[in-house]
Parts: structure tokens; C-alpha cells; sequence
């Protein structure tokens, strides 16, 4: 059983290694912040920076919030690259750019060291029940060690092709998400104002054809105003950005991913970076003047 690096303990990094110490993995662990009290009593080894981890460790993940993150956990003083050597395995879990992936893995591979980029989907629910969706860009071999590990922390793990397909399915995977939840705001918003329950409305629509887990998962969470942060609005908003300088490097229009992006400025506005990205809604309710559960 390998031995694992993880560096990025928070919301979804802290599941997610629990999981693999839980396992029976050997895990060394790194954050900015002091390692959990709940992780070390679990035999997590706690470690003083990202060299310490990659020297230590067969594999490192790395799950931290955006591009220049995990730059710096590669790369800066004391980073990743200075402790790797060849034969091991790079991880990037986090959603960055596929651009800034695919040259982050030559660097690395430069060092004779293997990088995939794994980014994930499933949110905080699913990395507490270890049923997260992985996406994964890199090398068969790399993969074929690390499918295991990733069994350990996700349901449906994939791998999608090259370094940088993993992120750029998770961009994908953001303007979906983003677009319906933008759906699911507007049908509940309509259904609310002409009268209707929008409760029953949801739980009739969720026997049909617009069926969906964000109907499910965040209408219900719309309906109850709940919008205590899962995944939050700043990070979505980071996600859609990745799409959107993407589009215009490939010359593609994206239309309603940017009404989605202007829908969650708009809530950063009104306070709500930190919001749950369902919260979406808040903005539509803001022009509508009206909100979904007064009906």
C-alpha cells in the first residue's frame, strides 16, 4: 500500500484524506493552516512543508482552491518540486486552468516524477461520503497506480485522456452544473410568483423529465433558504471564469455561462461570495422582487 501526501486540508482536502488514512494508507499531511486534531488521531503524519510531504511520500495529492495555489505548492520555497524524484506521483485534485495543468505536468515530469490532474465533483456531501465524482487527466501508468486511492475518496472515477482533459472536464462539468442551477432558479421563481407551492411544484417536477440532482439537492435547499455554503459562490465564480478565458482562447461563444457568472456577481454584490452557489437564485429573487418560498 503506497504512501500518501496530501496537502489542502480543508472542507473537501480533510474528508477526503480522512478517507484514506481510514483505509490504512500511511498519509503525511500539510496545510496553511495546523493539521486537524481529528486527522493526526487518525495516524495522519503531520508534516512542515511541501518538500517534506513529496519526500516522503510514493504519491501527493494536492487539493487547495485555485491556479496560483497550487503554483505555489508545486513550485514556491520549500514546494513540491524540490522534494519529488523519479518515480512518484504528482496528484493535482484541485480545479485550475487546463492551460496552467498541462505545463505545471511538464515541469513536473521534467523532475522524472508522473502528473495527473484529478479534479473532482460532488462538493462537500460527497467528499464526507467518499462518493465524489473524479475526472482524470495524465498518464495510464500514473493512473492505473493511483485508480485505488481514488476508489478510497469517489464513486465514479474516469480517466478522460492527457494532462489537462481532467480539468477541462471539470470546467464542463461547472457550466452544467451553473446552468442548471440557473434552470431550477428560474422554474421555481415562476412557479412561486403565479401562485403555486413551490415545495409541491418541485416534488412533482422530481417524478419527471426535468428531473435532476440540482433540482433535488438545491431546489430543496432554495425552498428552505438554505444557502449555508457547500460549495460557494466565489469558487463556482473562479470555475466559470476557467470557461469563459477558455472560450476566448478557442474562439467560442458561451452566452448563458455568462448570464450564470453575471447572476453570481451579482449575489458578491449583495454579500454572498460565501454563499452556497444554489444561492444563485437570490439574484433572479433581487430583480423579480420576490422570493420563492412567500408563495
Amino acid at each position: 500500500m503506497i504512501d500518501i501526501g496530501f496537502i489542502g486540508l480543508g472542507t473537501m482536502g480533510r474528508p477526503m484524506a480522512g478517507h484514506l488514512l481510514a483505509a490504512g494508507h500511511r498519509v503525511l499531511l500539510h496545510d496553511v493552516a495546523p493539521v486537524a486534531a481529528e486527522l493526526i488521531a487518525a495516524g495522519g503524519i503531520p508534516c512542515k512543508s511541501a518538500k517534506e510531504v513529496a519526500e516522503e511520500s510514493d504519491a501527493v495529492i494536492i487539493m487547495v482552491p485555485d491556479t496560483p495555489h497550487v503554483e505555489a505548492v508545486l513550485f514556491g520555497k520549500d514546494g513540491v518540486a524540490s522534494g519529488i524524484s523519479k518515480g512518484k506521483i504528482v496528484v493535482d485534485m484541485s480545479s485550475i486552468s487546463p492551460l496552467a495543468t498541462k505545463e505545471f505536468a511538464k515541469k513536473i515530469e521534467a523532475l522524472g516524477a508522473d502528473y495527473l490532474d484529478a479534479p473532482v465533483s460532488g462538493g462537500e456531501v460527497g467528499a464526507k461520503a467518499g462518493s465524489l465524482t473524479i475526472m482524470v487527466g495524465g498518464p495510464e501508468r500514473a493512473f492505473g497506480t493511483m485508480k485505488p486511492v481514488f476508489d478510497k475518496m469517489g464513486k465514479n472515477v474516469t480517466h478522460v485522456g492527457a494532462n489537462g482533459d481532467g480539468q477541462t472536464t471539470k470546467v464542463a462539468n461547472q457550466i452544467i452544473v451553473a446552468l442548471t442551477i440557473e434552470a431550477v432558479s428560474e422554474a421555481l421563481l415562476f412557479a412561486s410568483k403565479a401562485g403555486a407551492n413551490p415545495a409541491l411544484v418541485r416534488k412533482a417536477l422530481m417524478g419527471g423529465f426535468a428531473s435532476s440532482r440540482i433540482l433535488e439537492v438545491h431546489g430543496e435547499r432554495m425552498v428552505k433558504r438554505n444557502f449555508d455554503p457547500g460549495f460557494r459562490i466565489e469558487l463556482h465564480q473562479k470555475d466559470l471564469n476557467l470557461a469563459l478565458e477558455g472560450a476566448r482562447a478557442l474562439g467560442l461563444s458561451l452566452p448563458s455561462t455568462a448570464v450564470a457568472q453575471q447572476l453570481f456577481s451579482s449575489c458578491a454584490a449583495h454579500g454572498g461570495k460565501a454563499w452556497d452557489h444554489s444561492a444563485m437564485v437570490r439574484a433572479l429573487e433581487l430583480m423579480a422582487g420576490h422570493e420563492i418560498a412567500a408563495a
